[in-house]
Formats: C-alpha cells, structure tokens, sequence
C-alpha cells in the first residue's frame, strides 16, 4: 500500500520528532554497553548506527520536500 504525500509528511514528522530522539537513546545505551572501545571504533559504530535507522524508513522520506504531486495546481 502506497502512503499518500500528506501521510509521508506526517509520519516524517513523527519519525523526525518521535522515533530518531529514541533511535539515539538506544544506540548511545547500546555502544555504553560496550567497555570503552577506541575513539575510532566507537565513531564506527556511530557512523554505522547513523546509517542504519534510515534504511527502513527511506520509503517514508522520499518526496517529502517536493511539491504534492495530486494537488491539481
């Protein structure tokens, strides 16, 4: 099922607001778990950490900042 582009913005909105402040509070609980890795290998992970939380949610993003397509102006 499609999303329409008024719902892609909502759930950006909620994803933005909502998902990604917890995405980071468990990826920076989850390197903590970890005994204090190497400055490199901590900014790996990170780095790796950053990257993941959009594979699932890059369908959402997409066109969110385009002009809505069916709006018949």
């Amino acid at each position: 099922m499609a999303l329409s582009h008024k719902a892609r913005k909502r759930w950006s909105l909620v994803v933005l607001l909502i998902g990604l402040p917890a995405y980071i509070i468990v990826a920076v609980n989850l390197v903590a778990w970890i005994d204090r890795p190497s400055i490199w290998i901590e900014l790996l992970v990170y780095i790796v950490l950053g990257f993941i939380w959009i594979v699932p949610l890059k369908r959402v993003f997409l066109g969110v900042g385009q002009p809505d397509p069916d709006e018949g102006d």
